[in-house]
C-alpha cells in the first residue's frame, strides 16, 4: 500500500467542512518528491480554496487512490505558508507541470503536506 502511495497520481482528496462538518470530496494530483507526499494547484490570487480552509480547521483528511490500487488512507495534512519550505515542493510541481512560474505559485498556489496514518503496532 505504501508504494501505491508514494507515486505521483491523480486522486480524491476528503476533507471535512469547516461549516458544515460534512465530508468534501475533490479530485487532485497527488506529488511525491523524494517521500514527500503534496498537493497544490495553479495560482490563484482572487481567493484562497475552501479545501485549505478545511484542512486548517481540521487537518484530518482521507487520500482515496483510484488508478491501480483502489485504498482510502487516513492522513493527516500540513498547509505550508513558509516561503522557504515551499520553494522545493512548488518547484517541482513546476517541473512536472512545465511550468516556469515558481515565484507566482509560492506566492498563490495551495500546498499541503501529507502524512499518511500508520496503523498501530501489534
Amino acid at each position: 500500500m505504501n508504494e501505491a502511495l508514494h507515486r505521483s497520481q491523480i486522486i480524491d482528496l476528503t476533507t471535512t467542512g469547516r461549516r458544515s462538518g460534512m465530508p468534501r470530496r475533490i479530485e487532485i494530483f497527488l506529488h511525491d518528491e523524494d517521500g514527500v507526499l503534496f498537493i497544490t494547484g495553479m495560482p490563484r490570487r482572487d481567493r484562497t480554496r475552501d479545501w485549505i480552509h478545511n484542512i486548517t480547521a481540521d487537518p484530518h483528511v482521507i487520500v482515496h487512490l483510484k488508478v491501480g490500487i483502489k485504498a482510502d488512507i487516513p492522513a493527516t495534512a500540513r498547509v505550508i505558508t513558509d516561503p522557504d519550505e515551499a520553494r522545493p515542493l512548488i518547484e517541482a510541481a513546476a517541473r512536472r507541470w512545465r511550468r516556469d512560474d515558481v515565484d507566482e505559485m509560492i506566492a498563490h498556489s495551495p500546498l499541503i503536506v501529507l502524512t499518511a496514518a500508520t496503523a498501530p503496532e501489534a
